[in-house]
């Protein structure tokens, strides 16, 4: 079967009038519902209302058949406005923590209190317990040892204090006296500021 034009003014005439494929192919004769189709797709027609009205639906059945239930078309493309939302990707998988900066030669130090905040007493007792301090390193240290670290994490001049600690603390007694400000002092030193 050849498409004329006839037959391709009958097939818009009649998808205009918003009939169904298989309608216009028992209209025409000698073509599938499938090949009407094919031929509104290569012509641009495929976008029309999809508006079903009751008049149409409710057609007489034709004798020895039981009416059919209406079918509904889906139209071709999505109208704008109405596109499909989006469904958030939930990661059920916890974060990879980042690995800590490890500090290497040559990098500052963090901050540290400046010799004018610790009292020169407590000063000159740092000076005497690290002169005996007992020099561990990190796999030497327990919970009973001083944790206070003494000289640049970078070289090899690197260890810590190891004297037994003040309860409760890391460190021992004369370095909690510098670690550990009461807080009186603190507001002082805010307030002269």
């Amino acid at each position: 079967m050849a498409w004329t034009d006839d037959r391709v003014e009958i097939l818009k005439t009649m998808w205009g009038e918003g009939k169904s494929a298989s309608q216009i192919a028992t209209e025409l004769g000698g073509v599938t519902r499938n090949a009407v189709i094919g031929k509104v797709h290569r012509l641009g027609l495929s976008n029309r209302p999809t508006k079903t009205t009751k008049a149409t639906t409710a057609a007489a059945p034709k004798p020895g058949k039981s009416a059919a239930k209406p079918k509904v078309e889906k139209p071709a493309s999505t109208p704008v406005g109405k596109q499909k939302k989006e469904v958030p990707v939930v990661n059920i998988h916890p974060p990879i923590p980042r690995p800590r900066p490890i500090i290497t030669a040559g990098k500052p130090l963090p901050p540290q209190r400046s010799a004018n905040e610790v009292s020169a007493e407590a000063l000159a007792n740092v000076k005497k317990i690290e002169e005996k301090a007992r020099k561990l390193n990190l796999m030497q240290l327990t919970e009973r040892t001083c944790k206070w670290p003494i000289g640049d994490p970078a070289t090899e001049e690197f260890w810590f204090c190891g004297h037994p600690v003040d309860p409760g603390k890391p460190y021992c007694e004369t370095h909690v006296s510098v670690a550990f400000q009461p807080m009186s002092s603190r507001r002082d030193r805010r307030a002269s500021r």
